[in-house]
């Protein structure tokens, strides 16, 4: 009976136990349920705007073309920007759009090297679009460029120089704000003047109030805004710093030509371009050696004219053999007065 007892309390013992794992083993399975029911409460669903997939896939559209150039339009005023799009009509198409956009487009673009466009991309850029070649489009916009006053807090790209010079400004408090920026003014004929050239504001400075003001009292508009390129992809190249002096350009061509023309001249190297300049400096060297030939006949005639005519070698042989007969003559004549005298 003990025996008995004891079993059924171990049988007891063990129903007791596997009912405590299944309960266990319950709870945990519950846990994890309530788990996986939690996590998408904790998911945070982003709403995309319709407006924005549509400017994405615009924009995604658009990077097919030739030309895909991130531009600058920091500090240009509305107005001129809308010009310079219409100025544009038919050659390239100009989108504004935020950073954001703007760089998920090119990363989705399906164009690895579009990628490389997106560290030039910043708040105040936009982005421009054309079947042209970059640098063509890079020399219009530079040309599209309009003159601008300087002002307050503004960073100048380049260093601003007063020239030397009269003024349309009256003495009186003017002469003072002058010097306090550095400027040396004098008083001449009732009107202010500027005594030599001076640096107003230097490459890279802030200007302030009383630079500015100066400026807009001499009428200096030291500035050309526009839109200004930062990189360009085309045909599947990167290129950054793609700013187009238009008219420095011409200029060095204009000088590198001119240099090339007169060492072309200089070495004697003929070509269609530098035949008239290599014919007329030998005929100003013929016109030199001519002048020089005349005036070296000038100085023989008049050497001869000083000495005499010079006798032929003829002449001069005649005329030694004639003072030798001449001579013998002499020599004879004495020989017979002196025999006559010594027959006396």
């Amino acid at each position: 009976m003990a025996e008995e007892t004891e079993k059924k309390e171990i049988e007891k013992e063990e129903i007791k136990v596997q009912e405590e794992t299944k309960e266990s083993e319950t709870e945990q399975k519950t846990e994890i349920g309530k788990t996986k029911k939690e996590k998408p409460k904790n998911k945070v669903k982003t709403h995309v705007s319709e407006a924005k997939k549509e400017k994405v896939k615009e924009l995604a559209d658009l990077m097919k073309k030739k030309t895909v150039m991130v531009v600058s339009i920091k500090g240009l005023p509305s107005a001129q920007f809308q010009d310079i799009k219409k100025k544009l009509r038919g050659k390239a198409v100009i989108q504004v759009a935020k950073k954001s956009l703007v760089d998920f487009a090119l990363d989705h673009s399906g164009i690895k090297e579009l990628h490389g466009l997106i560290p030039y991309v910043q708040e105040n850029s936009a982005i421009l679009f054309s079947d042209n070649d970059a640098f063509e489009i890079s020399g219009i916009l530079a040309s599209e460029k309009s003159p601008a006053k300087a002002k307050e807090g503004q960073e100048s790209p380049e260093e601003i120089v007063v020239s030397a010079g009269p003024t349309d400004l009256l003495p009186g408090p003017d002469i003072s704000a002058l010097s306090a920026v550095g400027l040396q003014p004098k008083v001449e004929q009732g009107k202010i003047h500027i005594v030599k050239d001076s640096v107003l504001v230097k490459k890279g400075e802030n200007i302030n109030s009383n630079q500015a003001s100066i400026m807009a009292k001499l009428d200096i508009v030291p500035f050309k805004v526009g839109i200004e390129p930062v990189a360009a992809y085309t045909e599947g190249k990167v290129y950054a710093d793609i700013k187009i002096d238009k008219e420095g350009f011409l200029e060095e061509l204009k000088d590198a030509y001119s240099r090339g023309l007169a060492f072309s001249v200089e070495i004697g190297y003929v070509c269609k371009d530098n035949l008239s300049f290599v014919l007329g400096r030998a005929a100003a060297h013929e016109g030199a050696l001519s002048g020089l030939i005349k005036e070296e006949k000038k100085d023989d005639a008049d050497l001869s004219g000083d000495v005499g005519e010079v006798p032929k070698a003829d002449e001069l042989a005649e005329k030694a053999k004639e003072k030798e007969e001449a001579g013998e003559e002499k020599k004879d004549d004495a020989q017979e007065s002196k025999t006559g005298e010594d027959k006396k």
